[in-house]
């Protein structure tokens, strides 16, 4: 059957423009469900998710608890980043689909397009999912590859696939659901991205160091600092010298260069990488990175 009242369960800016497009679709969204309001500050004030932001701009009812979809007249639920786990006697209540930016099994998890950047994958793309009590495990009812450019970061990679997202879903939607197919392969798993996974390690590969980059905070030290990279590119053979040394721009690594184009130090605002050279002066023999 043709879902005629939808709950939308979502959370970051990423999941507000499927909902913007279920909407203009024409789709009776009845309720959204988000995360509880945050404080912020020491003033007591809260903060609105993204996604409830926008639900109250678009006049939808918003909730924070999913539990209250059961008995709530919905029909299908449209789960987009919501960041939390929904217990199968809800999911018995209410069939739910959930848009994830992979392609499963490949990517399973919190941080679907930051692990593809860092694994170097060529091409990910979107998947329109039946949600199950498991992990992504669900099958799938619509999905469409897209591919990762040596330029993409995670912006406009994320920008990319939430715009191709948005457009999958309403197609999955505007009619009854297509009959789901089982995922097949091999399944990797998407843990978010810890803090020390951003710190560039400079006898690495550039390659892996841009990856690292292209995430957006990536940093290395200098002077017992934090230097926050912003952007970057291999640049062909490493400098004389350890990893870390720097020659104009470039900074040696474990194999090749990595030429810097903005970096932020710390406590200041972001600048280009030569600027920021030209102002702190490296004394002969010193390097980015703890030693």
């Amino acid at each position: 059957m043709t879902p005629r009242r939808l709950a939308y369960l979502g959370t970051p800016d990423m999941a507000v423009p499927p909902l913007q497009a279920l909407v203009d679709a024409g789709h009776d969204v009845a309720v959204v469900v988000t995360r509880p309001d945050r404080r912020r500050g020491r003033g007591g004030a809260t903060s609105a998710s993204p996604v409830k932001e926008a639900a109250e701009g678009l006049g939808i009812p918003v909730v924070d608890d999913h539990r209250q979809l059961v008995g709530g007249g919905v029909d299908l639920g449209v789960v987009v980043a919501y960041g939390r786990i929904i217990p199968a006697d809800v999911l018995a209540a209410v069939p739910m689909v959930n848009l994830h930016f992979s392609l499963l099994p490949r990517w399973r998890g919190a941080a679907p397009v930051e692990r593809a950047i860092l694994a170097g994958d060529a091409v990910t793309g979107v998947c329109v999912m039946k949600v199950e009590e498991g992990l992504d495990t669900g099958p799938v009812y619509l999905r469409e590859e897209a591919s990762i450019g040596a330029d993409d970061d995670l912006a406009t990679l994320r920008d990319r696939l939430v715009g191709v997202g948005s457009r999958l879903l309403v197609d999955a939607l505007s009619g009854p659901l297509p009959e789901p197919e089982a995922q097949t392969g091999e399944v990797t798993y998407a843990e978010k991205i810890d803090p020390a996974e951003l710190e560039l390690h400079w006898d690495r590969p550039a390659v892996d160091l841009d990856r690292v980059v292209r995430l957006g905070r990536a940093w290395t030290t200098f002077r017992d600092r934090r230097l926050r990279v912003l952007a970057a590119r291999p640049d062909g053979p490493a400098p004389v010298g350890p990893p870390g040394s720097v020659d104009g721009e470039v900074v040696a690594t474990g194999d090749g260069g990595l030429r810097l184009a903005t970096v932020q130090p710390e406590g200041k605002g972001a600048m280009a990488a030569a600027a920021w050279l030209r102002g702190v002066r490296l004394d002969p023999g010193e390097r980015l990175g703890r030693s």
